[in-house]
């Protein structure tokens, strides 16, 4: 009897503003969050992530992979360059079609799969984010989290494809490390509390993260 799976993806802006500091800080916040998640018998049992990464095109920088075989090589980010949050979100719906399984007659499929988006920023391709949109909420993700980071992201980008925002007003490794011991915190929840239906429950985020109401 295989055990279900949970799907968390992660979309992370990596355009040339993040070079520097923040994408030294979003590494050192993977690990953290790793590290973490592995400590947690319930995500280890059933957490499957993967890592996409947008600047001037979108990539899978991380195919959907069981929690414990996860190894990460350093993000990086261009010297300059644009934001293509809407290819991101164009990839996402193409591996979430081809990855997360359906239950069927025979089989239960995997959990209700979770997003985090992470940007600094807003869509350069803002058309093609737009139509992405509403494909994403056709996938009945269990949850939807969206971070704003720094004082050029644009919350209300962010808006259009959740009701769950978070802000950083910092761009430094305490914000980074502390958005993604929430997303940890939120991963394990979703993994112990996943075949309850509905929207989870998220933790309350640490101080330097604010939730957008």
């Amino acid at each position: 009897m295989s055990v279900r799976r949970l799907p968390v993806y992660i979309l992370l802006d990596t355009s040339g503003s993040m070079r520097g500091e923040p994408i030294h800080s979003v590494n050192v916040g993977l690990q953290a969050m790793l590290s973490a998640l592995r400590q947690d018998p319930y995500a280890l049992e059933s957490v499957h992530l993967s890592i996409m990464t947008f600047d001037v095109e979108a990539r899978e920088y991380l195919p959907l992979t069981p929690l414990d075989e996860v190894r990460l090589n350093e993000i990086t980010a261009p010297d300059a360059g644009a934001t293509f949050m809407g290819a991101a979100l164009e990839l996402l719906i193409e591996r979430v079609d081809r990855d997360v399984k359906k239950t069927t007659g025979d089989a239960k499929g995997d959990w209700r799969p979770l997003l985090f988006v992470m940007t600094d920023g807003s869509p350069s391709d803002l058309h093609a984010y737009r139509q992405a949109i509403p494909e994403v909420k056709k996938r009945n993700f269990a949850s939807i989290l969206a971070c704003a980071a720094g004082p050029k992201a644009k919350q209300e980008m962010l808006r259009e494809l959740t009701d769950r925002v978070v802000t950083l007003d910092t761009m430094d490794s305490a914000a980074f490390s502390g958005f993604f011991k929430w997303v940890s915190a939120s991963v394990a929840v979703g993994s112990s509390s996943a075949g309850v239906s509905g929207q989870i429950s998220l933790p309350p985020p640490p101080p330097e993260v604010q939730l957008v109401l």
